[in-house]
């Protein structure tokens, strides 16, 4: 059975500031359905920022369990992180979600898959989706080579990735914390 997928969620930490960036495609099997979909929510007041990858429906399910870990753990992203991907991987329902998230506040960029890793990328730059290793490498190589803040690089890294990845538009969202 096939299901709704593709995505490319970009996040970047630089001079205190976080930002997620997600291009808006939705496909079913090997067709477009939605070019303007949101990719990113705001949690916890604004405070947290989280982005997924995957199928849609598991995707939801997971935010809506991470925001209820952040409420538990009272905002603390890492220990809701990890509670979240313990969950996750040994829970028999939550085991079959196919999707990813990659998570962030004012300190943290962290990636969260359901085989239970918790990663703080190195460099403060993280990719997942179908077009993650395009937009990853043009996001290392902008924060490498340029002054761009954050928001930029992670919209600019999309961009380059929706031109490469089918499964990636152009219809960019971008959001921060700081």
């Amino acid at each position: 059975m096939e299901q709704f997928k593709g995505t490319t969620v970009t996040g970047v930490r630089r001079n205190g500031v976080t930002a997620l960036a997600a291009d808006g495609q939705v496909t079913f099997g090997t067709a477009v359905m939605k070019d303007t979909a949101r990719k990113i929510l705001k949690l916890r007041d604004g405070s947290v920022i989280v982005g997924f990858a995957g199928a849609v429906a598991d995707a939801q399910t997971l935010s809506e369990r991470f925001e209820g870990k952040l409420d538990e753990y009272n905002g603390n992203l890492p220990r809701a992180a990890v509670e979240l991907a313990r969950e996750w991987r040994t829970d028999k329902y939550l085991r079959r979600l196919e999707s990813m998230l990659l998570a962030g506040d004012k300190d943290h960029l962290l990636l969260i898959s359901g085989s239970g890793e918790v990663i703080q990328p190195d460099g403060d730059i993280a990719a997942i989706g179908s077009g993650a290793g395009y937009a990853l490498a043009a996001a290392r190589v902008l924060s490498k080579h340029t002054d761009l803040d954050a928001p930029s690089i992670a919209e600019e890294a999309l961009q380059i990735a929706s031109t490469i990845c089918i499964y990636t538009n152009d219809n960019i969202t971008v959001e921060t914390v700081k």
